[in-house]
Order: structure tokens, then sequence, then C-alpha cells
């Protein structure tokens, strides 16, 4: 890593820990990657005696606001159970969203549970919270802080790693695939109702009707949440579970495109459903790059991994690498642009152009630079 890219990563991170509140997990990849690339290229000495002396200072000095951020996370979105977490802040009395936006996730419309409350878990926060602990643990590690600050992470760190307590909490076995949990039923739908409006003119709108009680479960909508275990690694290279998760990987019914991954899968019943009259499909079906990048980076990973997958890894990452690669150079091409999202069934940019952050990902699966966790 160059002086420029670390001041940038440096100048990104301080944006975030000054707003304190943010939790869009989104907007801290780059951040709690970069650290622990950081920290990982440290210990392999892969940097000049200046620069490591620089980054060095600047996590001590950062880490003050690091754990600032950790804790508060770790107490705000804690879930009822430990080790669980889900994203607060959802909104239980709607009646005007077909499934209650999770916008502090990133993944804004992507379905959860249809009737939030504090039963629910987050399998992708919990990973994220995964990576932010062991992050945490090995600055306190590099730094040779107090041990009892390294132990302190490090606990938390090895019981988010947990593989058993992760399956207990997360797995559907059926399908192979990571889910949400929460209160929830599939009997959801949009209609068109008048609402009494206390005037002479009553108003027609589009509402939310259950039309089943909710039990607590597995929420069954598989997409990019499903993945993140993968995507963050915590699955061992022999488990059975990383043959079914590339199943899903690979399954065109379900996320596979010729243009990349889809957000959600052709078999859930929110896929590219609308969540409000004027709340068009967001992560209900388009193709976004970073979390496509995080994936081709996971199957690099499992591809060099000892494993009865390795083979297979290595297939399905080579394809889908060059099918990102191919979709987002022939838009550039056409138009001058890299989108902020690409349509699942031609491949066309979609959304807000001029999207130079994380479509920029593409440079790094193009260079196969991934990230180390």
């Amino acid at each position: 890593m160059h002086r420029e890219t670390h001041h940038v990563d440096h100048q990104c991170f301080a944006g975030e820990t000054r707003v304190g509140t943010s939790i869009n997990s989104l907007c801290g990849i780059v951040n709690k990657f970069s650290i622990a690339d950081v920290i990982s290229n440290l210990k392999k000495e892969k940097f000049a005696a200046a620069e490591a002396s620089d980054i060095s200072v600047f996590l001590d000095r950062a880490f003050v606001r690091l754990e600032a951020w950790f804790k508060w996370f770790n107490t705000t979105q804690s879930g009822k159970e430990l080790g669980s977490y889900y994203w607060h802040g959802r909104d239980a009395a709607t009646i005007r969203e077909l499934n209650p936006k999770t916008l502090s996730s990133g993944l804004d419309d992507y379905p959860r549970a249809s009737h939030p409350n504090e039963d629910e878990r987050h399998v992708d926060l919990r990973c994220w919270m995964h990576l932010a602990a062991d992050s945490m643990r090995s600055i306190a590690e590099l730094l040779t802080m107090d041990k009892d600050v390294e132990k302190e992470y490090g606990f938390t760190a090895k019981m988010l790693s947990d593989f058993e307590l992760l399956n207990k909490m997360h797995l559907d076995s059926a399908n192979g695939a990571y889910c949400d949990y929460g209160n929830h039923t599939e009997k959801v739908q949009l209609t068109w109702k008048i609402l009494e409006t206390g005037s002479n003119y009553p108003r027609r709108e589009l509402v939310r009707e259950v039309r089943e009680k909710p039990v607590l479960q597995l929420v069954p909508h598989l997409g990019y949440v499903s993945l993140f275990p993968f995507m963050l690694r915590l699955i061992p290279p022999d488990s059975w579970i990383l043959d079914r998760q590339l199943d899903l990987i690979s399954n065109r019914s379900i996320l596979w495109t010729d243009y990349g991954l889809r957000s959600l899968s052709k078999t859930s019943s929110m896929y590219m459903k609308r969540n409000t009259e004027h709340d068009a499909p967001y992560w209900r079906g388009p193709i976004w790059i970073p979390l496509n990048y995080l994936i081709v980076s996971s199957l690099h990973h499992y591809s060099q991994e000892p494993g009865p997958y390795r083979e297979r890894a290595k297939t399905i990452y080579t394809e889908l690498r060059s099918n990102l690669i191919r979709n987002i150079v022939g838009n550039y091409q056409r138009t001058g642009y890299l989108w902020e999202q690409y349509d699942q069934k031609r491949g066309k940019g979609k959304g807000a152009r001029l999207f130079t952050g994380w479509t920029a990902t593409v440079l790094l699966i193009m260079a196969e630079a991934y990230h180390e966790v």
C-alpha cells in the first residue's frame, strides 16, 4: 500500500467516526477491510520502515475512536441472545411498506423478517461484528497494548467465529444457506384501499395487507445476506456447507447471471417487488459490485485452500470474475460511466452514474488484489 492510499483510508475512516451514529454497513466496507489489510501487511513487513511507523502511530491515535465505534455497535445493535445482533430502527408500525426497510444496514429494501421486533437476528451484522472485533484484537496485539484489551476483543471474535453457534442461529440446513431470524410470514402483499382522511374526500392508497399471523422462524429469502459467512470466510474449506454455498452462487435460478450475481434469488417472493407505490426494487434483484467483489474474493480464497471443493471454487471464480469485468467494461465503453448497480437481465448500468466509489472495486477484481481476513 502506498502512502497516498493510506492517507485516503485514514480520511475515510475519520469521517465515519466523526459521525458517530452512522451504521450503514456498506459505507464501512472499505474501512473494515482496509484496517484488516493494513494490519495483515504490517505483520508481513510489506511496508517500508517509515510507512510502517506512520501507520502504527495512526492506529495508536485512532484506537480510542475505533473502540468507541465498536462498543457503540456492540451495545446498541445487540440481540436478545448472546452472540446475536440485529439492525435496530426498522419501522414495526408501517402500513405502507411491503417489507419494512433496514436502512442502517446499507441493504435498504433487502427483505428481512416481515414483522420487526427484538427477537430478530441479522446474519450480515453478526459477520461485520466478527470482522470488527478481530480487527480490534489485531490492533491491540500489533501495538502491544494491555493484554486484557487484546483478550477482550479476542474473546468476542472467537465467539462470533464459532461455527457451530453460527449454524445454530442462522443456518437453513435444507439448502445450506444462512438466513436472518425473526417474526415472519410470507403472506404479505400491497393492496389498494380507500382510507378515511377525516375530510369529504377519502384517499386511495397502496397499503400493506397481512393475511397470516407471523411466527418466529428463519427468514426464507436467499440472496447476498445468505452468503455473508462465505464472504467473511467463516466456513471451513472442508465443510459440506461450503459446497452448498457454491450451489447457491452458481445456480441460474437463484443468484447466477451472465453479468454478476443478482442481489436476491429469483425464487424469493420479494424478487423485484416494489416496496411501496413509489419505491421500486433496489436490493431485490439488481447486481451490486461491492458484494460481488466480496464473493469473488472469497471464491479466490477457497480456490487456494486445500479441501474437497477447491477446484469447484476455482472454476466458479474464473467465470464470475470474467462476467463482472466484461459487463462493467462494456457498459463503460458504451456510456462512459461506472454505474451504481447493473440490471440482472441485460447487464445494463442503472441507478446513479459517475459511481466511481464501490463500483471501482472492479479494478481490484481485474488485478486480483483481494482483501485478507
